[in-house]
């Protein structure tokens, strides 16, 4: 009786040590993915931040002088640009709260609603960056094909620097965006199991 009371101990042990590792393998699995997300939406938000183009065109002539008018394309001129550059700024600063918080571990846990309050504002979050994203989608085509029906002409012809930059930061937002989202289910999920858990051990 002692020595089967002592293999089920050991069972349950080694159970309790799988079942450990792969709980750290996947922390370590969304820390990482943190990190990744961060980097992809910081660098969007500087890219889209700094994106700045100057150059001048000839508008007329008097005699054989060349009238020049001096243009500059920025990033702050379009509302859709600006709303982008917020919504990743806001995606890297959770990004950067999230993975102090994973590093300094449960200790700031209140009454176990941590996992809970992470996973609402990861989908925030996501909910954010995917708004910025799809309005500086919008623009960023209307800029390169124009609109011929509302008579609205494309600049990417004129301004291709500055419009080559921009669909750098909507790439570099559209894989943090991806991130997020595997992000935000993953945190419902560690959100989720342990009731499942509770729910298979009660009676």
């Amino acid at each position: 009786m002692a020595s089967r009371n002592g293999e089920e101990e050991k069972v349950e042990l080694g159970f309790n040590d799988v079942h450990h590792e792969t709980k750290t393998n996947k922390d370590w699995i969304l820390l990482s993915l943190r990190v990744i997300a961060f980097f992809a939406t910081t660098a969007a938000t500087f890219v889209m931040a700094l994106n700045k183009q100057t150059k001048s065109f000839v508008v007329g002539t008097i005699g054989n002088n060349p009238i020049t008018a001096t243009l500059s394309a920025k990033f702050n001129q379009t509302p859709a640009f600006v709303f982008f550059v917020i919504a990743n700024g806001n995606a890297s600063l959770h990004n950067l709260v999230m993975i102090a918080l994973d590093l300094l571990g449960p200790q700031y846990d209140y009454k176990g609603l941590r996992l809970a309050l992470i996973a609402i504002l990861d989908m925030l979050t996501m909910a954010l960056a995917s708004a910025g994203d799809g309005a500086a989608t919008f623009m960023s085509e209307l800029g390169r094909n124009g609109n011929s029906h509302a008579r609205w002409v494309k600049i990417c012809d004129k301004f291709e620097s500055y419009c080559n930059r921009g669909g750098g930061a909507l790439i570099a937002s559209f894989i943090g965006f991806i991130l997020l989202l595997i992000i935000a289910v993953m945190s419902i999920a560690k959100l989720l199991k342990p009731n499942r858990i509770n729910h298979a051990a009660s009676p």
